[in-house]
């Protein structure tokens, strides 16, 4: 399966229809709580078994991290984005910093 069949099928499964405001916010909203339960989980690795990340439990990471590819998939759709595209261009901005030793450090445009 490519990236923007993924996208595809995962396109089919959104229920918000004909408000592009409705449909952004939900997604951004829903990326922002799923990126959370992810940094929850991990959170709780922390908190619990100090620092054993072998007792995570990589069955529900999976399904948490795959929640979070469902938003941003289903947001980069509704922006008009093929999946395959923001995943290129991504890698090529870290190539760039990489390749100007600008990996670390801050700003969007370092």
């Amino acid at each position: 399966m490519t990236l923007n069949d993924y996208q595809t099928q995962a396109r089919t499964t959104f229920t918000i229809e004909n408000d592009l405001t409705r449909q952004v916010t939900y997604l951004a909203l829903g990326l922002n709580g799923e990126a959370g339960e992810v940094a929850e989980k991990i959170k709780k690795i922390l908190r619990d078994t100090d620092v054993d990340f072998k007792k995570l439990n990589l069955d529900d990471i999976k399904k948490e991290l795959g929640d979070v590819l469902w938003y941003v998939s289903t947001l980069s759709n509704i922006l008009g984005l093929e999946l395959e595209d923001v995943a290129k261009t991504n890698l090529e901005k870290l190539s760039s910093r990489k390749e100007r030793g600008a990996l670390q450090g801050s700003g969007d445009n370092r």
